[in-house]
């Protein structure tokens, strides 16, 4: 259980797939002109997210080596399907506001990144979990850009009107422009966080990035970057050994 807790803390802070791994910026900034269809984006990539992982861990010991890019596409495609018939089916209204995106999951590099670095290494209940983080984190992060474009430039929040009657919105904000304003500000002020944490002697490590970039001594081996292949270097240094040991045995 702690290592389902540890995969749900890493989607939502430390990995965050857009304040820290700027993934799937795509949809990040063309659905967030509102907290509702933010959320209702993230959300919907969740689901998507925590049952591919599942899906493709069970089935990580049969899929062959060679195919497993095609088969992972061909397992979210599936889950991307249900998902755009059931909200074309319940909630017909943000899947009209998604419109493309939602059939564009199938390409998101949040869910196949995942696929590959984690869920096809990885048992299945760790790898549901690791779904379900970053698809919080995803979620979180698209809820929240949403939530500050329409307050600034709509002066509503989930379609409730907020602001004064006396507010003027800077409609720039619902507009392409203001999805990058408000993605730049909001990693600002988590980099000063993060700064001004370090500067107090606090261990900043957990915030911003959750890479150290040192792949040797690394211990998440479901890191997308990771490149350190211990078992396969282990494997080379075996048959060097050995090698040594019949020159020696021939001498």
């Amino acid at each position: 259980m702690n290592k389902c807790v540890e995969r749900l803390y890493n989607g939502l802070l430390k990995e965050n797939p857009t304040f820290v791994l700027m993934l799937g910026m795509c949809p990040t900034l063309a659905v967030t002109t509102s907290a509702m269809n933010g959320l209702g984006m993230g959300l919907t990539t969740m689901v998507v997210l925590a049952l591919s992982n599942a899906f493709i861990s069970l089935l990580r010991k049969v899929i062959p080596d060679k195919v497993r890019i095609p088969a992972f596409i061909v397992i979210i495609a599936s889950f991307v399907t249900v998902m755009e018939l059931l909200l074309e089916a319940f909630i017909p209204s943000l899947y009209s506001a998604l419109g493309i995106y939602i059939p564009l999951i199938v390409v998101n590099c949040i869910i196949l990144g995942r696929a590959e670095s984690y869920a096809s290494k990885n048992p299945i209940l760790p790898s549901f979990f690791d779904g379900v983080g970053m698809g919080l984190g995803f979620t979180f992060a698209l809820t929240c850009i949403g939530a500050v474009r329409e307050i600034i430039g709509a002066g509503q929040i989930f379609g409730l009107t907020i602001m004064p009657a006396s507010y003027v919105p800077a409609s720039i904000f619902i507009m392409a422009p203001g999805a990058f304003f408000v993605l730049a500000v909001l990693t600002a002020i988590q980099n000063y966080a993060k700064i001004k944490g370090e500067e107090k002697g606090k261990d900043m490590s957990k915030v911003g990035s959750g890479c150290s970039e040192d792949c040797m001594n690394c211990g998440d081996k479901g890191c997308s970057k990771r490149f350190y292949d211990t078992a396969a270097d282990q494997k080379k240094n075996d048959h060097k050994e050995e090698i040594k040991t019949e020159e020696k045995e021939e001498a």
